[in-house]
């Protein structure tokens, strides 16, 4: 009968160990077994997220042309679903500066650079270390003198300096003295419209006598300083043209504090409050408008597509229009210019 008992009781002890253990047994349950499969789209998550970087460096943002610039720039960004910083030094003679954003644009490895270079030669290094990363530039405005640039969205400064000089002939009836405030000669946009305007009057108009150029820098007083030296060293002048907005302001500057307001004509490139006031005053006979929101616009595109690896042209013209007091108010011109 004891036997019996402890038997029993052993048996009821190990039943009851038994049960105790039940909640603990859990063997191998589906969901920790799945967990990794639940955290595959995690991983996915950095491609879908990716952001094209693209720095859009300037070559100033002393005049209202680059804020114009600018604008199409962030445009193009938020059609295209880009992060972009629009930036430039603070004056267009500040080389180093702008080569100093151009280092540290290639630090932060974006997918594409959009340049328009105050000094293509001083740039060559960097555009080479761009090259050697993959990374591609392309150029607006001014453009990069460069085989590396394989693309520039810009105005053709060299026709549209061109009819600028066929304005100014037929104004000052083909003869007589013309002079020039460029605001460098190292970029190419200065370049280029100080050859298409000297050499388009050189070529169709033999009467007419270029006096040699001067350089403002773009920057308004060093401008005035130069064309009051242009019309003191040459009082029979006849025409005056201002490669850029600074040059035109200072070429209109000058003629109001030498008294010769009405008394040459004078001609202009961008725009800009100074310049429009000037032409509905008389002061100025009129001027070429590039299209900057234009320029801004197709410049992120084409860095977008550059870095996709899609084709784009090797020059992409965004247009210039000659504009004066009859047509300035028009729609087709008045949104291409600014203030």
């Amino acid at each position: 009968m004891k036997k019996s008992l402890a038997l029993g009781l052993a048996v009821s002890l190990v039943m009851g160990l038994g049960v105790g253990c039940a909640p603990s047994k859990p063997a191998a349950p589906a969901a920790p077994a799945e967990k990794p499969a639940a955290e595959a789209p995690a991983a996915e998550a950095p491609a879908a997220s990716e952001k094209i970087y693209i720095p859009v460096i300037s070559k100033g943002f002393q005049h209202q042309f680059w804020q114009a610039v600018k604008l199409g720039a962030e445009r193009a960004a938020a059609d295209y679903g880009v992060e972009i910083t629009f930036e430039g030094p603070e004056s267009e003679t500040q080389v180093d500066k702008q080569l100093d954003m151009l280092q540290a644009a290639l630090a932060k490895n974006p997918q594409a650079i959009a340049l328009a270079a105050l000094d293509s030669k001083s740039a060559t290094p960097y555009l080479e270390k761009a090259e050697a990363a993959g990374i591609p530039v392309v150029g607006f405005d001014s453009g990069v003198d460069s085989p590396i640039v394989k693309t520039t969205a810009a105005t053709d400064n060299y026709a549209a300096a061109g009819l600028a000089a066929d304005k100014m002939a037929e104004l000052i009836g083909g003869k007589g003295k013309v002079g020039l405030i460029v605001h460098d000669q190292t970029s190419q946009t200065g370049v280029d419209r100080r050859d298409g305007f000297v050499n388009r009057l050189k070529e169709k108009y033999p009467e007419i006598e270029v006096v040699p150029v001067q350089y403002g820098e773009g920057d308004h007083a060093k401008s005035t300083e130069a064309a009051k030296a242009i019309m003191t060293a040459n009082p029979d002048i006849k025409g005056m043209f201002g490669a850029n907005e600074g040059s035109i302001a200072g070429i209109i500057n000058a003629a109001k504090e030498l008294n010769k307001v009405g008394k040459l004509t004078i001609i202009g490139f961008d725009s800009g409050k100074l310049l429009l006031d000037a032409i509905k005053a008389d002061i100025v006979a009129g001027a070429i408008t590039q299209d900057p929101v234009g320029i801004g616009y197709k410049a992120v595109e084409a860095a977008v597509k550059a870095y996709k690896g899609e084709t784009n042209p090797e020059f992409i013209d965004t247009g210039f229009k000659w504009y004066d007091k009859t047509n300035m108010d028009t729609q087709e011109i008045k949104e291409v210019l600014y203030e």
